[in-house]
């Protein structure tokens, strides 16, 4: 017998008992729209994150303070009190960087008449802008004579001007409060969105000067003010790895040890990859297991249908029915209910991983990526589904005797 005789044989039987059908489809569907939906937003997790952290800036390199011990404890690392902008300065005059900026951070309550908010704020100097790729919608980043003469001016990130000043209303120009004291807004950020594990739009940046004198304290460590960490911009790519031991044998020389950490963007990028790339597969692992599920209710329908099917199969074989042809014929049957299902659950998975992606997480929205190769992964795993939970029920109607089938009531 041909596959397509089979194929249309097996459609009708399926038809018969349309019901016992729908809801063994009902399986595979359930499990290939899990696998699609969960695999589309794990890849676009991985694609928001990807794109936030290259937006920050390119060939950059990270500097943060190690750890300090007291009475035989070591603090968390970060807060050692070790880098300085004198470090910055020495780091600025290095073979293939293009930009250095020291950082200081703090969270302030920021208030505009009857609208406040808790921020991020960020204490740097004017390279930052450009090292990171910032744009403003409106107004204009401070420049060196702000930071030189500690001016009380701040830019706002766009979800902060948006709390601050809903319904369009114009921030630049206008006086908020930091901690209390005044400061004028002299520019407000593109939005660069968020993932919802950190959004670059709710931070706001102010003079490094000024943030040290009015917000954090200006802490003197060294000859030099102390800072939370430093960027580096590097001219290529290819200049990461040597400017990044350049500094290493720098900051140690001038600190006398090695109580800092160096990361470059590409670093972060790898770990955040690799991070996503585990648990997008984990997220397939888990809808994987209803595909197994559904495939126990294919093995559990078709070993009805072998029971109910007796006499046919007995009749057929005496007929001149070879067991190759009976086994062929209930295999149809079975990879037919797991394609169906299949074809069915791309489309519900598709339109579920659309409607999760619609969900705000942190003010911004995950857009899903449906990609072919998880369409190909799961139609492939639900044929292989069919064949496997068919095998037994297929080969059982096809070891069936004719003479013993023949008797069956």
């Amino acid at each position: 017998m041909s596959i397509t005789f089979n194929i249309i044989e097996a459609l009708e039987s399926l038809s018969s008992n349309k019901l016992r059908s729908i809801l063994t489809v009902l399986g595979i569907v359930i499990g290939v729209a899990a696998v699609i939906s969960l695999l589309a937003i794990g890849n676009g997790a991985t694609a928001a994150i990807t794109s936030q952290i290259e937006s920050i800036g390119t060939n950059l390199i990270f500097i943060s303070p190690g750890s300090f011990q007291q009475g035989g404890v070591a603090s968390a690392a970060g807060s050692a009190a070790t880098l300085t902008t004198n470090d910055a300065t020495a780091l600025s005059q290095l073979q293939g960087v293009v930009g250095v900026a020291p950082l200081i951070e703090n969270r302030v309550q920021i208030v505009y008449r009857g609208q406040n908010t808790n921020t991020r704020v960020v204490g740097t100097t004017p390279p930052y802008q450009t090292m990171t790729n910032l744009s403003l919608s409106d107004g204009s980043f401070f420049s060196d004579a702000n930071e030189n003469a500690y001016s009380s001016v701040v830019v706002l990130g766009s979800a902060v001007a948006e709390q601050l000043f809903p319904n369009g209303q114009t921030a630049v120009g206008q006086l908020v409060t930091l901690n209390g004291l005044p400061f004028q807004v002299i520019g407000v950020l593109q939005s660069k969105g968020g993932t919802g594990f950190f959004n670059q739009d709710d931070q706001i940046f102010v003079p490094l000067s000024t943030a040290q004198l009015r917000l954090v304290g200006n802490t003197n460590f060294g000859q030099g003010n102390v800072v939370n960490s430093i960027d580096v911009e590097v001219d290529k790519p290819s200049d990461v790895t040597l400017v990044t031991n350049e500094i290493n044998q720098t900051l140690t020389g001038l600190l006398g040890s090695s109580n800092f950490s160096v990361t470059s963007q590409q670093d972060v990028l790898n770990t955040v990859t690799q991070t996503t790339a585990v648990l997008t597969l984990f997220l397939g692992g888990v809808a994987g297991i209803s595909l197994l599920v559904g495939g126990i209710g294919i093995m559990n329908i078709m070993l009805t249908t072998v029971t109910e099917r007796t006499r046919e199969i007995g009749l057929r074989k005496a007929l001149g029915a070879r067991r190759a042809d009976i086994l062929q014929q209930f295999l149809v049957e079975s990879v037919v209910l797991s394609v169906l299902g299949g074809v069915i659950g791309i489309v519900v998975g598709w339109l579920l991983a659309h409607i999760m992606g619609s969900v705000q997480l942190g003010g911004s929205a995950i857009t899903p990526v449906v990609s072919v190769s998880s369409i190909l992964l799961a139609t492939l795993f639900s044929m292989a589904v069919g064949l496997f939970f068919g095998i037994y029920p297929a080969n059982r109607a096809a070891g069936l005797e004719p003479v013993e089938a023949l008797r069956t009531e």
